[in-house]
């Protein structure tokens, strides 16, 4: 579990810390103070600087473009992975790269990341050619200035992606346009789970169900499905044609089998946010606008059931909202007296383009629900 958290250089979130993370986050701000980006580094995070969740990203934001007649896979592929970067910049100096992960405080008041901080960032590389005593091979050496300097060496632009001492070059001259090229699967099952703002992903929750059917996780998905419709007694999911699986329904008081798609938004969504949860076991579950699809009498009680399922699995938890239904539904499951598990709202505030954190103590939140006060 993240205790704290530092983001550098990603997106909007140039120099932005949270001190303290708690089981169950939930994050709120204005547009555009960097809600979902912060998800989006949690993942990165979680997901070990994989290259093909990165593209995922980037393709969810519409930043995969299209290798052009005259441009090259590098190009293409460069364009793309500069989007991550505040300013889109490319720059090869360290101060410059991406930096996601847990930082102490010293005594001086200056963050120190901690082992394992995910590193992102544009090298300079050059082929080597080297003799291993059975034949030549090649080896690719990262350029520093010196390197470029001294040598005056001609390089390529490759992508690094380091965690702790572990670190990988992405080629992206080598790579074809990476969108054509993404596999239906699930993502990290082990780590991480993300639940988008769009529509439901039909496929990933046929294939996340197939994970727990038959399991206690199979349990709490009809316990979730019952806070709209507590007839419910068993779901499935069966194929549509040859390429798509679709949910189905089977309620206490009807004999008929029902496409889940009819029984409303609410259902579907509280159905993908619960397969996304039991399949995150001892990892991440993160919700970009939790509340979509969800009447506010229904968020108090979701809220309810993740809470238990956090403790339950050792999930923890990141949302982000722009709804105070879900805010006040939020804190008031952390604060009724039979919760035993910690959790935080999180403000996020931009001013003249810096992000920070305003934090709320479980006393505010209810102060703030009493009182009726605008707090997103």
């Amino acid at each position: 579990m993240l205790k704290s958290l530092y983001v550098k250089n990603y997106r909007n979130l140039k120099d932005f810390k949270i001190k303290r993370l708690e089981q169950v986050n939930l994050i709120t701000g204005m547009n555009n103070t960097g809600k979902s980006s912060v998800l989006e580094a949690v993942s990165i995070y979680a997901a070990k600087g994989d290259i093909e969740h990165i593209f995922q990203l980037l393709k969810r934001r519409g930043e995969c473009y299209e290798l052009s007649d005259k441009g090259s896979s590098a190009e293409t592929n460069i364009k793309s992975l500069s989007s991550l970067f505040t300013n889109r910049d490319l720059k090869f100096d360290n101060s410059n790269s991406i930096s996601i992960g847990e930082y102490e405080t010293d005594l001086f008041g200056g963050s120190i990341l901690l082992d394992e901080t995910m590193s992102l960032r544009f090298v300079k590389y050059a082929d080597e050619r080297q003799d291993d005593g059975q034949g030549r091979t090649f080896r690719r050496k990262i350029l520093q200035a010196e390197d470029l300097e001294a040598q005056n060496e001609d390089y390529k632009i490759g992508f690094e992606i380091k965690k702790g001492r572990n670190s990988s070059l992405f080629l992206p001259e080598r790579e074809r346009y990476f969108p054509y090229a993404f596999r239906h699967k699930i993502e990290n099952l082990n780590q991480f789970q993300y639940v988008n703002t769009g529509g439901i992903d039909r496929g990933i929750n046929g294939m996340l169900f197939d994970n727990i059917t038959l399991t206690e996780k199979e349990s709490f998905v009809i316990e979730s499905l019952k806070i709209i419709e507590p007839s419910t007694e068993r779901i499935a999911f069966v194929e549509k044609n040859s390429k798509e699986r679709t949910a189905v329904i089977k309620l206490s008081d009807n004999p008929d089998i029902l496409p889940l798609l009819s029984m409303g938004d609410g259902m579907n969504r509280i159905l993908t946010i619960i397969l996304a949860m039991v399949n995150a076991s001892d990892g991440y579950l993160l919700i970009d606008e939790f509340e979509n699809g969800l009447h506010y009498s229904v968020q108090k009680k979701l809220w309810k059931l993740i809470f238990k399922l956090a403790q339950k699995l050792n999930v923890q938890v990141f949302a982000t909202t722009h709804s105070n239904d879900c805010i006040y539904g939020f804190g008031n499951t952390l604060n009724d007296p039979e919760n035993s598990v910690t959790g935080k709202l999180i403000r996020l505030d931009n001013e003249e383009g810096i992000v920070e954190e305003v934090e709320f103590s479980v006393d505010e939140l209810e102060t703030a629900e009493k009182h009726n006060i605008e707090i997103r």
